[in-house]
């Protein structure tokens, strides 16, 4: 493997090249990669692993399907991401656990033994690799992947999600900036078993060790944390946030960027309403009546995927416009389907899953050797209970209306998962439909975010009690420093002026169940009035002031929303009592996550903001602050 000489390695880099034990491959092509994957193998194979005190000890079983492979984890608590995986191995700012402090000794030795342990494998396989957007020369950065041969389901599934260069059109003097070891077995041999990604930064290379083989903490939000890092170095962000170009019947173009934690509705967002047998599509349900609100909406916006959950926000991209300027920080979609249920609730992905232009890689699926692998099928956790995180990496290339460039955005939206909330019963589930947020109040929120509800698609125990997904809802896959996240967001929304902000929940709104039909009808709502400034006569004041002003009326294709939907205090089974002790909730949470970040650090600005919240303050104070424009 002479061709690493025209790459500019680490020392360490070089080494395995040199004294590697076996062969190392740098596929010629995607096609050929593949071949490593499916060829030679029988419809189905376990990838398994020597390991001390075990014996064999298996991980993963790959079934060849005709559509794609499909990968199952034999450890139930795999098939999912563990929040916690991430851990800190170097000496630079960071407000994550370190090594030491979590393990008890510096990563030093065991990050020897992994480069060793790599070194005496028979076969390795090399990935090169632009993170970031491959299409913008000064938003991507160099980087490579090196994992044992036997994981190719892994090197083609960071393909999919991050692309690749062909072994001959590595450009000379290619400087990797960020490097992913992968080392399975040390799971189990150093790491009591658990999802452990270790995060070793340097200011030239920043490595990551990944110690599993779901791809979730590493070839996905490993690579998200290496543009966080370089980000909080230079200055921008990549915003945890899906991005669709709406365009309505009427040709109407509107952008709207929906952040959150897990769970939140970013994929959603860039799916289509989910409708009824009669072509009716459900708004909400009530859960002691059984009520339905139901709406006719004859045509709905066409949709242009600009991002899925890593939207970068390079300097080069911006613009004069006032507005947030994004672009799709990744290949393709690591997508969950666990909300489709069976066929035809989302015809657009099942058809590019049933029939993909290349084979796909399907995780956490009930599959059949050799048939065609079903999204709405995912394999059985137990007796009882099915895996609620099936997902299916989906090269962004095979949408055809997806956007390639950069787009300015119009409305920044938040996603919060809520539980119902009663009188009897309360919880913070009181969010109306949607919100109209003032910047200062967006910035609180994207502080606190809240993970809310019932993730599926993360280790949790979480139930009604609110968590924090961190700063920017991206503060698990951040490396340094969260006061330095919340000044960048807070100059992000000084910057950008143009661009507004609302609030949207799924799941519940108070007793009503409403899943992401209110996500839906909102982003409908907003596309057809053209993203314009919402008219102040039609905005009130909340009753609880974090969520800023709720409108007074919102009609979609002539059918009014129940107002009860929009201020949540007005349902009988809520009513004022039900719906303040909820706020009082939903304000403890506030109030516990922001008093984090008043240190010395924090922009005077952002000191303001939250000291205002500290000290009661009314939705008009928070626009006093940073004016809507």
């Amino acid at each position: 493997m002479e061709e690493y000489k025209r790459m500019m390695l680490t020392s360490d880099l070089e080494d395995i090249f040199k004294n590697a034990k076996g062969e190392i491959v740098i596929p010629e092509s995607r096609e050929a990669l593949l071949e490593m994957v499916m060829g030679g193998q029988p419809l189905v194979y376990d990838v398994d692993y020597e390991v001390e005190g075990r014996g064999t000890v298996r991980e993963v079983t790959v079934t060849k399907c005709r559509n794609g492979v499909v990968v199952n984890y034999d450890d139930v608590y795999m098939r999912r991401r563990d929040p916690n995986s991430m851990v800190i191995a170097d000496k630079l700012p960071t407000d994550k656990v370190t090594h030491e402090e979590r393990f008890g000794k510096p990563f030093d030795d065991i990050r020897e033994e992994a480069l060793n342990w790599l070194k005496n494998q028979e076969k390795l396989i090399c990935i090169p690799f632009n993170a970031g957007n491959d299409n913008m020369e000064q938003a991507n950065y160099p980087a490579l992947l090196i994992a044992p041969a036997n994981a190719a389901f892994f090197a083609y599934a960071l393909t999919d999600l991050q692309g690749m260069i062909p072994l001959a059109e590595i450009p000379d003097y290619f400087k990797p900036r960020a490097v992913v070891y992968v080392v399975p077995p040390f799971r189990h041999t150093h790491y009591g078993g658990k999802q452990v990604v270790i995060h070793n930064r340097g200011y030239n290379i920043h490595e990551v060790f990944s110690f599993n083989l779901y791809p979730g903490p590493s070839a996905k939000k490993g690579i998200y944390a290496v543009l966080l890092d370089i980000g909080e170095q230079e200055k921008w962000l990549t915003l945890h946030a899906s991005t669709v170009r709406a365009v309505t019947p009427y040709e109407l173009q509107v952008v709207i960027m929906h952040e959150g934690a897990s769970g939140g509705g970013k994929s959603e967002m860039l799916e289509q309403i989910e409708r009824q047998r009669d072509g009716r599509v459900l708004l909400a349900r009530n859960l002691t009546s059984g009520e339905k609100h139901l709406f006719n909406l004859s045509d709905a916006c066409e949709l242009h995927p600009v991002t899925d959950d890593m939207a970068i926000c390079h300097p080069s991209l911006q613009n004069d416009s006032g507005r947030v300027v994004c672009a799709d920080a990744e290949n393709g979609w690591f997508v969950r389907v666990n909300h489709i249920e069976h066929y035809g609730m989302s015809p657009e992905l099942e058809h590019n899953s049933i029939h993909p232009p290349r084979p796909f890689v399907f995780m956490n699926m009930d599959a059949v050797p050799g048939s065609t692998c079903l999204i709405w099928e995912p394999i059985m956790d137990d007796e009882v209970n099915p895996c609620p995180n099936p997902r299916v990496i989906m090269p962004r290339s095979f949408n055809k209306l997806a956007v390639d460039g950069a787009v300015e955005v119009n409305v920044r939206s938040f996603g919060l998962r809520q539980p119902p909330s009663t009188k009897e019963n309360p919880s913070y589930g009181i969010t109306g439909m949607f919100h109209v947020l003032p910047p200062a109040l967006a910035w609180l929120w994207r502080v606190a975010a809240p993970r809310g509800y019932g993730s599926p698609s993360i280790v949790s125990s979480e139930g009604l009690v609110l968590e924090s997904e961190g700063v920017g809802s991206y503060w698990p896959f951040t490396t340094g420093k969260r006061v330095n996240q919340a000044n960048l967001l807070l100059e992000q929304i000084l910057r950008t002026p143009q661009t507004r902000f609302i609030l949207i929940p799924n799941q519940h709104i108070g007793n009503y169940y409403v899943g992401f039909s209110a996500e839906w009808l909102t982003r409908e709502y907003i596309a057809r009035r053209g993203g314009a400034r919402f008219n102040p006569e039609n905005l009130t004041p909340s009753r609880c002031p974090i969520l800023g002003y709720s409108p007074v009326s919102v009609k979609i294709d002539g059918v009014f929303v129940p107002k009860p939907l929009l201020q949540t205090n007005l349902q009988p089974e809520l009513t004022n009592e039900g719906y303040d002790a909820g706020a009082a909730i939903l304000t403890q949470f506030f109030n516990n996550e922001l008093s984090k970040y008043l240190t010395p650090d924090l922009q005077s600005l952002g000191r303001q903001i939250i000291t205002a919240f500290m000290e009661g303050a009314r939705v008009d104070d928070y626009e006093k602050i940073i004016p809507m424009k």
